[in-house]
């Protein structure tokens, strides 16, 4: 008689509710973590992508790396920088990280 005997808890009323309230914490976490981190970071993609589209010649740039330069072409894939007075380098297209604003490169 040193163990009791186990009996069954019966189901309430509200079984249909009781699986609907037990989900309601997982879709609430979902709509914080859409709200906070994914719509976010879909915005800052679509940004970047119409910023790549609109380069054009004489835009002045920074790159990825750090370099700063001068929009001489832009192709499909790439964007030739001038970098210095006669000296011209090639890269791809998402290595432009922002554009800067008309004559920044030239107070420099």
């Amino acid at each position: 008689m040193l163990i009791s005997n186990a009996f069954a808890q019966t189901t309430g009323t509200g079984g249909a509710a009781g699986g609907l309230m037990s989900f309601l914490p997982i879709i609430l976490m979902f709509g914080v973590l859409w709200f906070i981190m994914i719509r976010p970071q879909m915005k800052r993609q679509k940004e970047a992508k119409a910023m790549l589209e609109a380069l054009a010649k004489n835009d002045e740039v920074v790159t990825a790396g750090g370099i700063l330069g001068k929009v001489t072409k832009v192709t499909d894939q790439y964007v030739s920088l001038e970098i210095a007075e006669g000296t011209e380098i090639t890269v791809q297209k998402n290595a432009v990280t922002t554009v800067l604003p008309k004559g920044s490169l030239k107070a420099l």
